[in-house]
């Protein structure tokens, strides 16, 4: 299937008015240009409430913004942004959290962890396990009792997801992983890599770029920087993951699915025909994105309803320590 036009629209957009790489950026250039795109991609829709919090973690206290939907909450999800672990802010991506909040009658709690370079590996993904640690223990004052916790990201914030998933199996009940496009390997060369890694929304040197600065020197094999390389996937949560057809992680992002699979996990994987890398923000340029975001909005309300008739009371055993 072609590119969808809109999509094709944005990119030669992109190359007529020569927008650099960000492997050709510095960090700070590549947050602005990427912060200088956030109007093109609009608001989300409407919640109840929107509320910014602090979560306290093993380094301090970091941000987070909590998206209240209308009626009553059918579980909580704690939402993990994209961005190479590089870029991203909460205002970037409150149009994903918005659309996820309406489509899944979930609240959603947005988490700014800590960037590379200057956070490297691993600094985000501890941020982002203390704040699932910290949203599964205090869900009662925060007005969520007793609801299923939903781990979701895109991109690198799949990956960050992925990992935590991975990492508080034993810790915390998490009704469902669900993963946008998620980074899920380190290997630059796969056959994805070698067709879209050019001309694209993400190229294989932005990526290469993404990994200098978060690994920082760090074995990138590393399971927590690169999940398909842990070898048991047993006992992890039920996963959603979506692909987009030209997009660089989408190989590894299926071999993720297949091996979870492989591994009995309950996993339902989407590839989105003539969508690309980042569609998540996309739902008020491209009507198959929006589509797309409806279906996850969709799954998290189904895995938190299919949890809650399985434990109407939630296991409330597992707590961090």
């Amino acid at each position: 299937m072609p590119f969808h036009p809109a999509i094709r629209s944005m990119i030669d957009a992109a190359r007529a008015a020569g927008r650099p790489d960000y492997a050709d950026c510095t960090p700070q250039q590549a947050r602005e240009m990427s912060a200088s795109r956030r109007a093109a991609y609009g608001m989300g829709p409407g919640v109840a409430a929107v509320e910014d919090v602090g979560i306290p973690t093993r380094a301090g206290t970091i941000a987070g913004r909590l998206f209240r939907p209308f009626g009553d909450a059918a579980g909580l999800v704690v939402y993990l942004h994209g961005g190479g672990w590089v870029l991203g802010t909460l205002d970037d991506y409150e149009i994903v959290a918005r659309a996820l909040a309406a489509g899944s009658g979930c609240a959603v709690l947005l988490v700014d962890y800590r960037l590379a370079p200057e956070h490297p590996f691993p600094a985000g993904l501890h941020d982002a396990q203390d704040a699932l640690h910290w949203a599964w223990r205090h869900r009662a004052e925060l007005g969520f009792e007793s609801l299923p916790l939903v781990v979701a990201g895109d991109s690198a914030g799949g990956n960050l997801a992925a990992a935590c998933a991975l990492a508080l199996k034993d810790d915390i009940t998490i009704a469902l992983q669900l993963l946008f496009y998620p980074v899920t390997d380190s290997d630059l060369d796969n056959a994805c890599y070698r067709r879209y890694g050019e001309d694209y929304l993400l190229s294989r040197r932005s990526m290469g770029w993404f990994f200098d600065h978060y690994a920082a020197g760090h074995p990138r094999d590393d399971p927590r920087i690169s999940p398909l390389r842990e070898p048991d996937l047993r006992g992890v949560p039920p996963a959603w993951i979506a692909t987009a057809e030209f997009d660089v992680l989408r190989d590894e992002a299926e071999a993720y699915a297949a091996r979870l699979r492989e591994a009995a996990v309950d996993v339902e994987a989407r590839r989105y025909a003539g969508l690309a890398h980042g569609f998540a923000r996309m739902i008020n340029l491209v009507d198959d994105a929006a589509a797309a975001v409806k279906e996850a909005g969709a799954a998290i309300e189904l895995a938190c309803r299919d949890r809650r008739m399985l434990s109407p009371g939630i296991d409330q055993t597992k707590e961090a320590p």
